[in-house]
Formats: structure tokens, C-alpha cells, sequence
């Protein structure tokens, strides 16, 4: 994927794989597993190396307490204090002579740093190994996770799948194999696609860039902490759907919008559909924008 591409002279629009790789070099976005569980649950009444190997859920965290240390930590990584104290931290060498400035890595650093946090508190393993990225694999969980925090059609759907045993019990029923990592391959293609981040040359040399992303051709305010609050909920959401009210029936209409999503033009007539499905409307105009009013609420 190109790191940049042209929309005019003096404008260009920035990758999301390209954001992502610039933005887990800055250090303190990878979060260590094991210190990050026995820190929240440092005041439950549970074992906490049984939480650190088997994940919170697996060793008899109730959804409740989950909840309200997710709820607890959105608040806390989205308060002004905490961007400013991360801003204090990143080091202007990763962004100086890159194609990304350096409010946007910070934006995109927190964003997929708090990800990972969720991620954690619903039962993912270590993401890292050795203090890098482990593979391909993982870096697309990565972006499965920006695309559910912007609201890309298919993401969550896709999350939900990835974050669910129940998910991998079902698909496994199927003639096919359907679980394997190709599945996710298209979604994260989409979502590269839909999101971008434009920015002038003039802001990446200052480092400051006011940017706008962009989401499906479609522009999404600007990027700042009180957008990441909705964005962090919109993942806790799908994390706790995936864990603990999840069906069979649920899997196999998500796993469907999977595939979907990974062939669709654009993100808003797949999420149409699938509204339209779930819900018995007609497809119209005014469900179309009322799914732009979701994702580009800023």
C-alpha cells in the first residue's frame, strides 16, 4: 500500500496502514499484557496469575467487573490530561522527515493503545512478542480495530469473530473452513481503504495538522480526545457483545457480513444492508445518512 496518496499539489492523504506502522514505534503504545491485568485487577478478589494465563473471563471475571474497568479506562486514556501527558512523551524523531505529523501518530498512537487495553480486559493474548509486532496477523487485528473505532462496515462484525470462542466453534461446523486468516484479509483491505488522513506538507513539518480524517470519501470532523470517547465505547461494545450475549445465529450473520464487507464498493451500502436485514427497513437515503451520522460524529 502506498504511504501516500495524491488528492491535490498542496494535499495528500495519509494510509491507515501507513499511520499504524509509524504509530507503534512510539514508545509506550504497546502495552504490556501482564503488567496492564495485574494493575486493574489489583483490587478483585481473584487469582491474578490465573487472569494474566487464562484472561480475565476464563479465570471468573464477571461481565460487570469487565465493564466497569473498560468503562473506567475510556474515561481515563480520553481525558485531556491523559493526551496531554502522552504528548509530553513522543519522541519528535519518529515523525521528523515522515509522511505523518505528529498529532495524528499521537491521535492514532492512544487510540490503538487503548485498543489493545480492551482487547486485553475481554481475553486477547500478548499482541507482542519480544517488543515487536508479531506478524501480519496481528498488525490487521490492529486495523480490525481502528475500523470498529470509526465505524467501518464489516469491522465489527469481524472483531466480534475474532474475539468470540463461540465463534470458532460455530464456523468450524461449516463445509469449508472458515476461520482462517485470509478471512479478515478483504475487511482489512476495506478498511484501509475507507481511512485516511489528509494532511498538507506545511503540517507535517510543523507537526501540527488540525487533520481530517477521511472515512469512505465522507469527512469525519477532526481528530481530538473527546472523538476517541464514542470510538472506545463503539469497541467495548463489540468486545462485551462477542464475550458474553452472543449467539450461533449471530456468528454465522456476522461471518456473512464479513465476506460481504471484504467485496463491497463502499461501507455505507454494506451497512445499509445489513441494518436493513436486521431490522426489516427498505434500503433508502435516509438510512444511509443516518449510518454517516453514526460514524462521522465527532
Amino acid at each position: 500500500m502506498a504511504e501516500m496518496r495524491n488528492t491535490t499539489n498542496k494535499t495528500s492523504e495519509v494510509a491507515l496502514e501507513t499511520i499504524v506502522n509509524k504509530a507503534i514505534q512510539i514508545p509506550g503504545v504497546k502495552v504490556d499484557r501482564q503488567k496492564f491485568l495485574a494493575e486493574s485487577f489489583a483490587k478483585e478478589d481473584i487469582d491474578i496469575q490465573s487472569i494474566i494465563k487464562e484472561g480475565p473471563i476464563e479465570a471468573g471475571c464477571s461481565r460487570e467487573t469487565i465493564g466497569h474497568i473498560a468503562n473506567k479506562l475510556i474515561l481515563t486514556r480520553t481525558s485531556a490530561s491523559s493526551a496531554a501527558s502522552f504528548a509530553m512523551g513522543l519522541p519528535g524523531g519518529i515523525a521528523m522527515g515522515a509522511t505523518v505529523p505528529a498529532d495524528v501518530l499521537q491521535f492514532f498512537g492512544m487510540s490503538l493503545r487503548l485498543a489493545q487495553e480492551l482487547a486485553y480486559l475481554y481475553g486477547a493474548q500478548d499482541l507482542w512478542k519480544d517488543g515487536e509486532i508479531d506478524d501480519d496477523a496481528v498488525r490487521n487485528q490492529l486495523i480490525l480495530y481502528c475500523g470498529v473505532m470509526f465505524g467501518v462496515s464489516g469491522a465489527a462484525a469481524g472483531v466480534r469473530i475474532l474475539s468470540s470462542q463461540i465463534a470458532k466453534t460455530t464456523l468450524k461446523k461449516l463445509p469449508q473452513q472458515a476461520l482462517t486468516k485470509t478471512l479478515w484479509y478483504p475487511v482489512v483491505k476495506q478498511i484501509g481503504k475507507l481511512i485516511g488522513v489528509k494532511v498538507t506538507k506545511n503540517a507535517v513539518a510543523k507537526g501540527v495538522s488540525k487533520a481530517i480524517p477521511v472515512v469512505g470519501g465522507v469527512i469525519s470532523g477532526g481528530l481530538n480526545f473527546a472523538s476517541m470517547l464514542p470510538m472506545a465505547k463503539r469497541l467495548a461494545a463489540s468486545l462485551d457483545k462477542a464475550n458474553f450475549d452472543y449467539t450461533e445465529a449471530e456468528v454465522l450473520d456476522d461471518y456473512n457480513e464479513v465476506q460481504e464487507a471484504g467485496v463491497s464498493t463502499t461501507a455505507v451500502e454494506v451497512e445499509k444492508k445489513s441494518l436493513c436485514k436486521r431490522h426489516g427497513h427498505t434500503e433508502g437515503k435516509d438510512l444511509g445518512r443516518g449510518y454517516q451520522r453514526v460514524i462521522f460524529k465527532g
